[in-house]
């Protein structure tokens, strides 16, 4: 079941306070990402270039979907970079963090594509924690 349109703040150690914000991963109707809200509105999403490959995976497209940062204007909303995992899937009841994996040469990145190393195009695997 999809939690209400949350925001709320969070913290990491050391770092700024952000802004979560929840919802369904979508598009809006010029084609940028987006986040569709319990209320029906869509904020708009961006980061850095690989904050905004994650965005724009289609695999990711109508999941429950987490971000952190803060919002730029009313309805505009600034992921952290994705070097802080500001992005997550909400599945099952659980907190995923998004990741992207190579079963041939055992390499984890943040962001789909190609693996650094063979050129075979990531899975998305949806891991509880980077530890797994």
């Amino acid at each position: 079941m999809l939690a209400p349109a949350a925001v709320h703040a969070a913290s990491t150690a050391g770092a700024a306070k952000s802004i979560s914000v929840r919802g369904i991963l979508t598009k809006s109707p010029d084609g940028k990402p987006a986040l569709m809200a319990t209320d029906g509105k869509l904020i708009y999403l961006h980061g850095d270039p690989d904050t905004m490959g994650v965005l724009n995976d289609k695999r990711l497209a109508n999941m429950d979907f987490e971000a952190l940062g803060h919002f730029t204007s009313p309805g505009h909303f600034e992921i952290d970079p994705i070097h802080e995992r500001a992005m997550f899937v909400h599945k099952d009841g659980k907190r995923l963090m998004i990741t992207y994996w190579c079963n041939t040469c055992y390499i984890r990145t943040y962001t789909p594509g190609p693996c650094w190393c063979c050129q075979k195009y990531t899975d998305l695997d949806l891991r509880e924690s980077v530890d797994e």
